[in-house]
């Protein structure tokens, strides 16, 4: 999806209860990691490659959405932000949140989701419904099969609505935001 049928969908379901849990889970993102935002999908997937390059878009504009991407198996000679192993989970801590995107959840991955929660991390799961790793999560996000957008549709708005929903509007807005970022706190 481009930027362009993203907005069009976030207009369509604007005032949908989609896009107000999608608003209330962003802003959980959003607040959730203060020192890293860790994201990680099933063992035989790669979901949250994708929202992982639209997130670090969007931590242009609101750092804090920088996302970590861990994976089951980085392949050799990747490079070093696609070579994050599961040993960056493990040391997962208070302060960091982890955002599981998968629409299932086999045990492997929910016993990972369940020591990173022990470790003192945040728990966000976008999920299809997987009853077990909803009740992990601190913040959730389903995406029913039968819903009005599909599991791709909703990475696309959470991380659109993640780092546009800020309270600020417009381009004037997002420079100063980005000017206050690079200059740091003015003195009084």
């Amino acid at each position: 999806m481009d930027n362009g049928q993203v907005a069009f969908l976030r207009e369509l379901l604007a005032s949908s209860e989609t896009m107000a849990e999608t608003r209330r889970f962003a802003r959980a993102l959003r607040s959730s990691a203060r020192d890293d935002l860790l994201l990680l999908g099933a063992p035989d997937r790669e979901d949250p490659w994708h929202l992982a390059a639209h997130l670090d878009e969007e931590a242009r504009f609101v750092p804090s959405l920088k996302p970590t991407l861990v994976r089951w198996r980085p392949p050799p000679g990747a490079p070093p932000h696609l070579a994050v192993g599961l040993d960056r989970l493990a040391a997962a801590r208070r302060g960091e949140a982890l955002l599981v995107v998968s629409e299932a959840a086999p045990p492997t991955l929910l016993e990972r989701v369940d020591d990173a929660r022990r470790t003192g991390a945040v728990i966000l799961t976008l999920d299809g419904g997987d009853r077990e790793l909803a009740d992990l999560a601190h913040e959730a996000l389903t995406v029913r099969p039968d819903g009005p957008v599909s599991f791709e549709q909703a990475q696309h708005l959470v991380s659109a609505t993640a780092g546009e929903d800020t309270g600020r509007r417009g381009l004037r807005d997002r420079l100063a935001r980005f000017l206050d970022a690079v200059a740091g706190p003015q003195e009084s």
